[in-house]
């Protein structure tokens, strides 16, 4: 099934009173509002609430789909959600903790608006009562002057509470400094809040956590200009088991876009995740009952060895974005690479993706498998490639390698690739030029 059929499929946990104690219970409070107001807020008459995507690079990535999922579960328990998507604030960019941005062209900007609109569209419904929107917030900045927006938003703002923000902060200690640009985006981002406040009745905001001080600018406008009390809830941040984040800035992203992170390399992510961090995962990541979450944790302490937590994880969140076949032949791809399956069977274009996860190389069809033994880093020496294939070791598509004088030529797999194996686990990807 397509990817937007999966999220369609979904339901908000009916274990759960309400929507607030699930998402408390799946860890994605990490900072909020009055927790007391918001709980009464969400279980009474739909709300309209929002999240913003600043069109940085061409794609969403990992942190972005918190947010998407956490909308999604929002909408399920009956609220109405904003899409927004800053063809404004993606022309300049929250501040980034070590460095200023760099400006990117509006029309690039503006293409890749068009991108991350499609996205966040697969992760919501735009059907029934609390069908969603898209919003753009250059409709309501490009117009604007800058003395009005001096005169009518910047007026409510003090500079000693924007110096206080921890982004502000960071940067104003760093050897970077902040430009005014970046100093302004908390104005702009606040800007929003209240101008969606306006136009739809919006009084949620959902971000990042370490978003909260743009999140609370907003609501402090809307206090200031409107007289009335809005809310924000800040998500739990994905950090890899050394606690730094996951994200494009950091040069680790996970891309929600296949071109970018392919369905497999994305399936083995997930895959890959800790015993540690996968009950979080699972919890953040799917739509998985509380009951079955429970019982993977029995798994995951009884017998991490099977991994059945970190199947379910990747199985679940590889679907929800690139749909069910993709990820079937990420599975078999898998499955292909270690000798459980047929590699003819599989779309090169699944089979290239897996190839380039490993160590590969590049090279001639008249190459020995001895000598790309060493390329790929599988031996150190052409001696000691022999002597694996003297021990019966070394795999060929999965075909045992008896002949020391054999070569790519007859060997390859449609493509021009070939999976050249050591043992049991240890592989590398051939592409004949």
């Amino acid at each position: 099934m397509p990817a937007s059929e999966a999220l369609s499929a979904q339901r908000n946990d009916d274990s759960f009173d309400d929507v607030w104690d699930e998402i408390v219970w799946r860890g994605l409070v990490h900072v909020s509002t009055d927790e007391t107001e918001l709980k009464s807020v969400l279980a009474g008459e739909p709300i309209t609430y929002y999240c913003g995507f600043d069109p940085t690079a061409p794609s969403l990535h990992l942190g972005n789909l918190v947010q998407l999922l956490t909308m999604r579960r929002l909408q399920l328990a009956g609220h109405k959600p904003l899409g927004l998507v800053g063809g404004s604030t993606g022309l300049i960019g929250d501040p980034k903790p070590t460095a200023e941005r760099t400006l990117n062209s509006p029309e690039i900007v503006n293409e890749w608006v068009g991108y991350l609109e499609g996205q966040v569209s697969r992760f919501l419904s735009f059907e029934g009562d609390n069908a969603a929107r898209l919003v753009n917030n250059l409709d309501w900045t490009a117009p604007l002057s800058a003395i009005d927006f001096l005169r009518d938003i910047g007026k409510h703002f003090r500079v000693g509470t924007m110096l206080k923000k921890d982004a502000v902060s960071a940067r104003l200690n760093s050897e970077a400094g902040i430009s005014y640009t970046e100093f302004s985006y908390q104005i702009l981002q606040g800007m929003d809040f209240l101008e969606l406040f306006r136009s739809y009745g919006c009084v949620l905001q959902t971000g990042g956590s370490d978003q909260w001080g743009n999140l609370t600018s907003g609501t402090d406008l809307i206090r200031k200009a409107e007289g009335v009390s809005a809310h924000a809830i800040g998500t739990p941040l994905i950090t890899n088991s050394d606690g730094t984040k996951f994200g494009k800035s950091e040069g680790n992203a996970v891309w929600l876009d296949p071109s970018l992170t392919s369905p497999y390399a994305f399936y083995q992510f997930w895959l890959n995740t800790d015993d540690d961090d996968v009950i979080e995962r699972i919890k953040i990541f799917t739509f998985l009952p509380r009951a079955e979450i429970e019982r993977l944790a029995g798994a995951v302490a009884t017998e991490p060895f099977k991994r059945e937590a970190q199947r379910a994880l990747a199985l679940e969140v590889t679907t929800l974005v690139h749909g069910h076949e993709a990820t079937q032949a990420a599975i078999a791809a898998a499955g292909a690479l270690f000798g459980h399956g047929d590699l003819a069977e599989l779309d090169s274009g699944t089979l290239e993706a897996a190839l380039r996860e490993l160590p590969n190389t590049t090279t001639t069809a008249n190459t020995l498998v001895v000598q790309l033994l060493v390329d790929t880093g599988l031996a150190s020496s052409l001696g000691e490639s022999r002597r694996a294939l003297e021990q019966g070791g070394v795999y060929l598509n999965n075909v045992k390698v008896e002949d020391a004088a054999l070569t790519l030529a007859s060997s390859t797999l449609p493509g021009g690739m070939a999976v050249l194996r050591r043992g049991k686990k240890t592989l590398a990807g051939i592409f004949v030029e």
